[in-house]
């Protein structure tokens, strides 16, 4: 699996998969990160990677002491499947 990066000078969350990246784009407002976009490329899309991808972008964000703000339709509706995941959201 890919190992999340973490591109503070974007304001992005990458997974570098062969030559193409996947990410989550956030803005921090004091310490709530609002995901604002997930994008997969067409390469990789229908594998699940974009779930894959926020999973390890909340586990990230907790283990920063931060709280996740879904500002996005694809994490809005993660947020209503997954109740048992609510901690992690401000």
């Amino acid at each position: 699996m890919a190992t999340l990066i973490h591109n503070s000078k974007d304001s992005k969350y990458e997974f570098h998969i062969d030559e193409h990246i996947a990410y989550i784009t956030y803005d921090d407002q004091n310490g709530k990160m609002h995901l604002t976009h997930t994008v997969v490329p067409e390469a990789l899309s229908g594998k699940g990677l974009a779930k894959t991808l926020l999973e390890a972008v909340l586990e990230q964000i907790k283990k920063d002491n931060k709280k996740a703000v879904a500002d996005c339709s694809y994490i809005v509706n993660y947020q209503q499947k997954h109740p048992e995941k609510s901690h992690l959201f401000a």
